[in-house]
Parts: structure tokens; sequence; C-alpha cells
């Protein structure tokens, strides 16, 4: 989880909201990155997606099983849509997103027993770290 801080921190560099996410299999780290929506100009460039891309590619397949998401905020719907699909094992998160989180604030997606895969999730690791870090970034912006 401390990867994904640091790669969450990395993003003010080029003013995206600072969300951090790392993909692992044991201690081998297979994908990890900041938000880069801003940068890329990309609305699917949440870091949860670009560490999913980079995962995939260092196994040669899109099925990450036995693999966890480390991620500095709870997933929205489009990433915990593609935890389910990429049949990650387990999610951990640092600050809840009550006005997008779907991994367990507005919905649970990962958890949903009609979808044919659901994941493991452990909720609240440094979150206040991470809630500083979204906390400062938007006080400097108003």
């Amino acid at each position: 989880m401390r990867q994904a801080l640091a790669q969450a921190g990395a993003c003010l560099q080029w003013g995206d909201v600072p969300i951090g996410a790392v993909v692992a299999r044991g201690d081998e780290v297979l994908g990890q990155a900041g938000n880069q929506r801003q940068r890329l100009q990309d609305p699917t460039a949440h870091a949860e997606m670009l560490a999913l891309r980079q995962a995939a590619a260092a196994c040669g397949q899109w099925r990450l099983e036995g693999c966890t998401l480390y991620v500095t905020l709870e997933p929205c719907a489009m990433c915990a849509g593609a935890v389910v699909l990429s049949r990650l094992d387990r999610v951990v998160y640092g600050a809840p997103d009550p006005k997008a989180g779907f991994v367990g604030s507005l919905g649970d997606l990962v958890r949903d027993p009609r979808l044919n895969h659901r994941a493991r999730v452990t909720d609240g690791v440094l979150a206040e770290e991470s809630s500083r870090l979204l906390w400062e970034f938007f006080r400097a912006r108003r």
C-alpha cells in the first residue's frame, strides 16, 4: 500500500487527482500506476486500469488470479468492473469514496453474488494518509 501511496504522490507532478494503484502477486509487483486522466486526456486512465493493464502484460494473460490490487481510494464502478473481469483475488484500499465508490459505498460490484467472480476486500488500509493526499490536492484547487 505504501507503493500505491508513492504512485498517488507522483500524480501531483502532472496535476492529476492523487490516486495510486499496485497489482501484486505475493511480493512481486506486476503493475503500478497513478491516475493519468489529465496527462493522457483519457477518461479511462484511472490508476487501477493502468496498473491492471501492466499486470496483464507482465503475466501474458488477462486473468489475474492470485493477484491483489492495492489502491489508495475505493475503486469506482469502472475499476470495480475491471477487478471482476480480470479475476483478481483481492482488493485492498485506503480511503472510502462515498460519492463514486463501488466496493461498498454506493454499491458492491466486486462481491455481487450474481456475477461469476467475487474478490475479497480489505478497506481502510492507510486510509488517513490516502485521504490527506486527496484533501490537500482539492484544498489547493479551491
